[in-house]
């Protein structure tokens, strides 16, 4: 992903493997990594300035329907993101790539069934996450357990780069 330039780091060539990932920084990486046309202009969330490092990357992903916010108007572009709003947001990404349409059909609740903590997830992102899952790009922490709400990702990372 860094020599297609979808990840480039955290500046002054520093790259931080370990770090947790804000809700701007994974839009950014999500829009990069589909090669999204990006966009600019003034944005639909108040909490979003036109002169922020990832106003392009959030307009972009709002522009192609990948993000909605807030209620209130907001973003929380700063906010680390939890896994049902990664998944939420990557299970968007499925259905504007048509990899959702590629899928057999399963209930959301067959596919959540083997997860005890399923219940916690909330209401907005059940179809997401089923996605996520049912395409195998996301996983339970453990195989009863899904941790929707804990922050992603939750586990150390780690990178290796190839020339």
């Amino acid at each position: 992903m860094g020599s297609r330039m979808v990840v480039t780091g955290i500046g002054n060539g520093l790259f931080k493997p370990d770090q947790q990932i804000t809700r701007a920084e994974f839009v950014k990486i999500l829009a990069r990594g589909l090669g999204l046309k990006p966009e600019s202009g003034s944005s639909p969330f108040s909490d979003v300035s036109s002169s922020d490092w990832y106003n392009e990357a959030v307009q972009t992903a709002y522009a192609y329907s990948l993000i909605s916010g807030y209620g209130d108007g907001t973003f929380h572009p700063q906010d680390i993101i939890t896994r049902e709003q990664s998944m939420a947001i990557i299970a968007k990404a499925m259905k504007m790539t048509d990899l959702r349409a590629k899928l057999p059909r399963r209930e959301a609740a067959v596919l959540l069934s083997p997860y005890a903590d399923a219940a916690s997830a909330s209401g907005w992102a059940i179809s997401g996450i089923a996605d996520s899952l049912h395409a195998g790009i996301v996983t339970g922490r453990t195989s009863t357990m899904l941790a929707p709400k804990a922050l992603f990702p939750e586990r150390k990372l780690r990178f290796s780069c190839r020339d």
